[in-house]
């Protein structure tokens, strides 16, 4: 799906604009991130001309335009549901924030960390969730909580209207159309992964 490639060539862009490179051609960007240059031409041609024949793109300006795309252009604002160990993880994670994602919000079930301060914020109890998030929406939650509670807190960023939910519990949940939920599993990916080194065995005889 082209959208799932665009945040790739935006990051290749963005590598490629700090390594002070000023032109790309789409054989070299393809080189990059192992995707051939007529998928790289095909995919931007869905948002418009960037390029010339011959001449390659334009780093910075290509770069801009696919966050224009991305939606990369402004700050998102998100909720953490979940402060365990993953959930500190995720708050403490300095990726998000250059990116343009700021988390802004936290929320935990936990006493001994509800009312605790996390660089800038102060973990609040869920049960403050719903009317926390209708005094200051966000745009984007996280859910970094036990699997048995995973919809009821996904149920309650529905009701105060987030459309953008990242889940990291291992369950498949319900939605209402509008809503958009990614699933972030690692075991399940490591599960794919040894079904994949098991492919590779020698078979004994």
């Amino acid at each position: 799906m082209v959208v799932e490639r665009l945040p790739l060539y935006a990051r290749a862009l963005a590598l490629l604009q700090y390594e002070g490179q000023e032109v790309v051609s789409s054989a070299e960007l393809g080189e990059r991130l192992r995707v051939t240059p007529a998928q790289i031409r095909k995919d931007l041609s869905y948002f418009g001309r960037f390029g010339k024949q011959g001449r390659g793109y334009n780093v910075s300006k290509l770069l801009e335009e696919l966050r224009l795309i991305l939606g990369l252009d402004r700050q998102w604002r998100m909720a953490l549901i979940g402060v365990g160990k993953l959930g500190r993880a995720i708050l403490e994670y300095g990726g998000f924030a250059p990116q343009g994602f700021r988390i802004v919000q936290a929320f935990d079930v936990n006493p001994d960390i509800v009312g605790k301060e996390l660089g800038a914020l102060v973990v609040r109890d869920v049960s403050e969730l719903e009317p926390a998030l209708a005094a200051e929406p966000v745009d984007i939650g996280i859910v970094a909580v036990p699997a048995q509670v995973a919809q009821q807190i996904i149920d309650a960023l529905v009701r105060c209207g987030v459309k953008a939910i990242l889940n990291y519990a291992p369950i498949p949940v319900h939605k209402p159309p509008g809503v958009e939920v990614r699933p972030v599993d690692p075991v399940l990916q490591l599960q794919r992964m040894a079904y994949y080194l098991k492919s590779l065995a020698i078979p004994t005889k």
